[in-house]
């Protein structure tokens, strides 16, 4: 993402990255270790994404946006909005009431957290993103104390919507929130797939 970033110019396509991660805890630009109470075997990895602590791992579906923020003529603030937009968007076409949080970015539903946004800023052009989970593990998750809020409960879809079938419906959740992102950016929707 970071080469990819640092090699765009003004004519470079904007892209939108899909994908699941191994199990990490990673640290933003303000994460403090003290937020990692006990990570066991799980890697600890310090990335230059914005906030603090969370954790990713099979079943989380991971968006990565690589984006022109001078070309779209957004802000950050905008656009960390219209992610929490696209997901609440999502989770509401399911029957799911989600909502933000003032002062602490993400998607939540019933206090509980079940979307992280962290984003990085280089010459104009975003990258990282949004991470939903899905039917991932929980139990990583107090390990540390998420986005650095002791106590912070974290839900996944799968426990809101007991009739999902994860390993048929992960392809659709990640073409569907796609779409909405490109929509609220007014981006054009482009599908390929890549196994890395």
């Amino acid at each position: 993402m970071r080469r990819f970033t640092d090699q765009r110019d003004s004519r470079s396509d904007d892209q939108l990255w899909l994908l699941e991660h191994p199990p990490v805890f990673t640290l933003g630009q303000a994460g403090r270790l003290e937020h990692v109470r006990s990570p066991g075997d799980i890697p600890v990895l310090q990335t230059d994404r914005g906030g603090q602590v969370t954790y990713h791992g099979p079943g989380q579906l991971v968006a990565y946006l690589l984006l022109d923020l001078r070309r779209a003529g957004i802000g950050v603030k905008r656009l960390v909005h219209l992610l929490e937009e696209s997901v609440i968007t999502l989770l509401a076409e399911q029957g799911i009431d989600a909502s933000t949080r003032l002062g602490a970015p993400g998607v939540y539903v019933n206090s509980a957290k079940i979307a992280s946004i962290g984003l990085r800023v280089r010459r104009g052009c975003c990258y990282h993103g949004i991470a939903l989970n899905v039917d991932l593990d929980l139990e990583p998750f107090q390990r540390i104390n998420p986005c650095g809020y002791p106590g912070l409960q974290v839900t996944r879809l799968i426990d809101l919507l007991p009739h999902l079938m994860p390993d048929l419906e992960r392809e659709k959740i990640a073409v569907q929130l796609a779409r909405m992102v490109a929509d609220r950016l007014g981006l054009q929707f482009a599908q390929s797939q890549q196994q890395v």
